[in-house]
């Protein structure tokens, strides 16, 4: 379903992209052996001739998103054939040990940011079209004529995002890895900021509502940029499926179109966002204009209840997302997720003064609480179990926190039961660790949340992100769902929430 009126606001509503040029900071040599990856200062590449088999690695100094452009000269005869490189892109210098050609992950081996090019014209200039996410670039010399030598003249980047830096609100701590906390995951969410809130801009590059649930959060403590998220809102509103469910993500390219995906949570978190957003602004016309875009969650959500008022349990893969594990059950996730968004729900059709939507709302949040207390907690346990195998994982119980399901001294109680049980299902992503922090302060342990988030996000700091990534195992920080980091996203929207966290509670 498309809705041109919701639509045309969209993108009348999409940011300038702003331009910088960066330099290239220094030349290095990365190597690997059992200790580790090590990283050498060179001699600058514009010193240095290059022959077949040779290679120069640019070290950019810090994450960006654009362009690479290069300059060429030659060194002897007259260049009599074309020069054949590879230029291979990354965000972490681990990446520059995999082999593009062995990956076999399931995610497309299209993503990998490597490209092997022809120069015909020496001297002369290559600007690469695609846009990158990077720091470091590998040129590798794959065959040049034994008549001359190539060597680079210059390098530069054009980087390109919406984030104005002139708008972002300063941030003060004493805490010298707070502040780098906050600096990285200011980072992550400005080179994310593109025409819409990308979840990651070296793959996928598109809006995914998961994301753009922390990113709008973050946005407000930094840059403010509130009609980008107003947008992102109404680009979902405009381009539902056709049952009217708000889609798992939106494509912008060739045209605005809905991804034939969709999750109950990640649909349920529109309401959720449209409720932060309007908290924020008090934008009664974005409310009025997408109100019934949230009702329609509501009704969708609620056909996926059973006679007693739980979320069905599914065995179709990601019908529910929650966080980035195969063995995770949902169930309980999505039922803690379905009250989570009821709330929202119940408040926007307050401010909308939907009277009978808001009493029909309220009477079934309080149904769908006493099944969740009913069917899914296990007395003998004193905790929240899900699916036919009565799984327990922090998820459920963390959403069972966030959707009020249990409160006050209870769901401490839920919480310290959680952290004693050894057989609890973790959390794998920034993403689900996000939603941990979230519970955590509000049940007021915000000195735990606080640690949680400095040894979390800050293990990614110590393993030198600059930006903070899609993923993140502590046990082991090159770790890839996929089949290769040479595929990881190493800039990842929904990891950029200790910018909020930081700048809302613990300023």
């Amino acid at each position: 379903m498309k809705d041109l009126r919701l639509l045309k606001k969209a993108t009348a509503l999409f940011p300038r992209l702003n331009e910088k040029e960066i330099a290239v900071a220094e030349t290095v040599s990365i190597t690997r052996d059992g200790k580790g990856i090590k990283k050498k200062s060179l001699r600058d590449f514009r010193t240095m001739s290059l022959k077949k088999g040779d290679e120069v690695i640019l070290d950019f100094g810090g994450h960006l998103v654009g362009y690479l452009s290069l300059d060429f000269k030659n060194i002897g005869a007259h260049a009599d054939a074309p020069v054949l490189l590879r230029v291979r892109f990354a965000e972490r210098e681990v990446e520059l040990f995999e082999d593009a050609s062995e990956y076999s992950g399931w995610v497309s081996a299209s993503w990998i940011q490597e490209e092997l090019v022809k120069v015909d014209v020496v001297p002369g200039r290559l600007d690469f079209d695609r846009r990158y996410s990077f720091r470091f670039v590998r040129i590798e010399v794959m065959d040049i004529s034994s008549r001359f030598d190539l060597q680079i003249s210059e390098a530069w980047a054009k980087a390109v995002t919406s984030a104005r830096d002139t708008d972002l609100l300063p941030y003060e701590s004493a805490d010298p890895l707070d502040r780098e906390m906050d600096k990285v995951a200011v980072k992550t969410l400005k080179d994310c900021m593109q025409t819409v809130f990308e979840d990651g801009p070296k793959r996928d590059r598109r809006l995914w509502i998961g994301d753009l649930r922390i990113q709008a959060l973050a946005n407000y403590e930094t840059y403010r940029m509130n009609d980008m998220v107003k947008s992102c809102l109404y680009l979902f509103g405009a381009l539902t499926q056709e049952n009217g469910r708000v889609g798992a993500c939106v494509f912008l390219e060739p045209e605005p179109e809905v991804d034939d995906t969709c999750m109950f949570d990640y649909s349920l978190f529109f309401v959720v966002i449209l409720r932060d957003y309007y908290r924020k602004t008090g934008d009664q016309e974005a409310l009025e204009d997408l109100w019934q875009v949230c009702r329609r969650q509501i009704s969708l959500a609620r056909e996926g209840l059973d006679q007693h008022y739980v979320v069905k349990d599914l065995d179709v893969l990601g019908w529910c997302f929650v966080d980035w594990n195969l063995e995770l059950n949902k169930q309980a996730s999505a039922q803690g997720i379905f009250l989570y968004a009821l709330e929202a729900a119940i408040e926007l059709a307050e401010q909308v003064g939907d009277v009978l939507s808001e009493e029909e709302y309220a009477d079934l949040y309080n149904k769908v609480k006493d099944a969740a207390n009913t069917f899914l907690y296990d007395e003998k346990m004193g905790m929240y179990v899900s699916g036919k195998d009565r799984q327990i994982s922090f998820a459920s119980q963390i959403w069972m926190i966030l959707g009020n399901a249990v409160e006050g001294s209870a769901a401490l109680r839920l919480l310290e039961r959680l952290n004693g049980c050894d057989g609890a299902v973790k959390m794998v992503t920034p993403y689900m660790y996000h939603n941990y922090i979230d519970a955590l302060i509000k049940l007021g342990r915000k000195e735990d949340a606080h640690n949680l988030m400095r040894q979390y996000w800050g293990g990614m700091i110590k393993n030198g992100a600059d930006t903070f990534w899609e993923l993140y195992n502590p046990e082991n920080p090159d770790e890839s769902p996929y089949g290769g980091t040479i595929v990881n996203s190493y800039c990842h929207a929904w990891s950029c929430g200790p910018a909020y966290f930081l700048r809302k509670y613990f300023a």
